[in-house]
């Protein structure tokens, strides 16, 4: 058997994702840079995935030993090539955010925690073929300014500096998917200003920090 930390990672990963219901039936992936390859599941794969049935591959998808990556991995090599600071990649296909890339439009800031993506929205890419060059350069585009994106009629995808960063963001995406569901089946939600999100994402540089530094306020 291949074992090593990251492959372990990357397979434990997968079971926790798979057990929150984000990986029904085989779909999704996780992927993690290694070096100059990327270390990704295998088309197919399951909650019952081994350490050695992932495959690395070149950032053209040519596999370096045994086993066929998920044909999803020219997505993961295009959002590497555009955030070389990305260590892992996650894609998955839960109810949530599958449900509302179907309507493909972007995630709006009905809570402050849109602003951890990185902007003022969790964006929509235009629609492509799963496993299309052209569904690889969507997901790229967004990424590389956002943490995450939905892909139209299909599911999500985001990045992070760790494995289990990436999968965190998963969990949060999906999490907000569903609250932004539940609260528009009351009526239209109330967005926050710009203002109000500038300053969430000014706070969001002090997180775990003790105080937040009076002096850093805006004017």
């Amino acid at each position: 058997m291949i074992t090593s930390p990251l492959r372990d990672e990357i397979v434990t990963t997968y079971r926790r994702l798979a057990a929150a219901n984000l990986l029904p039936l085989s779909s999704g992936n996780i992927s993690a840079r290694h070096g100059d390859n990327i270390l990704i599941t295998p088309t197919g794969a399951n909650a019952d995935l081994h350490a050695d049935d992932l495959v690395l591959i070149g950032f053209n998808g040519r596999a370096t030993g045994p086993g066929i990556p998920s044909s999803e991995w020219a997505m993961h090599a295009e959002i590497y090539l555009q955030r070389p600071d990305a260590k892992a990649v996650v894609h998955t296909h839960g109810d949530a955010c599958t449900a509302l890339s179907c309507h493909r439009r972007p995630l709006p800031p009905f809570h402050y925690m849109i602003a951890s993506f990185g902007g003022s929205d969790v964006p929509c890419t235009p629609y492509a073929p799963f496993g299309s060059r052209e569904l690889a350069q969507h997901a790229g585009h967004a990424l590389k300014e956002r943490s995450a994106c939905l892909l139209a009629n299909h599911g999500m995808i985001c990045r992070g500096a760790t494995v289990e960063a990436a999968a965190n963001t998963a969990l949060k995406l999906e999490m907000l998917a569903r609250q932004y569901i539940l609260t528009t089946q009351i009526g239209p939600p109330i967005m926050l200003t710009t203002d109000e999100l500038a300053e969430v994402s000014r706070r969001y540089q002090y997180y775990g920090a003790t105080y937040i530094p009076e002096s850093e306020h805006k004017p």
